[in-house]
């Protein structure tokens, strides 16, 4: 699931940076980008990615 997070992060920075849209500091390229990133190591590291089911 974060795998996906971090896949649409990506391309929300990309369009911004695309689009040369003009946001303000805490919505930059940069910043969702490094979001994307964290979220991509959470999904590599496992979290957030196994189903626990009890029976």
């Amino acid at each position: 699931m974060l795998g996906i997070v971090a896949a649409v992060l990506f391309f929300i920075a990309f369009l911004i940076n695309a689009a040369d849209i003009s946001t303000n500091q805490t919505f930059s390229s940069v910043n969702v980008m490094l979001l994307g990133l964290t979220a991509l190591a959470l999904h590599v590291a496992g979290i957030g990615s196994t189903w626990s089911r009890r029976r």
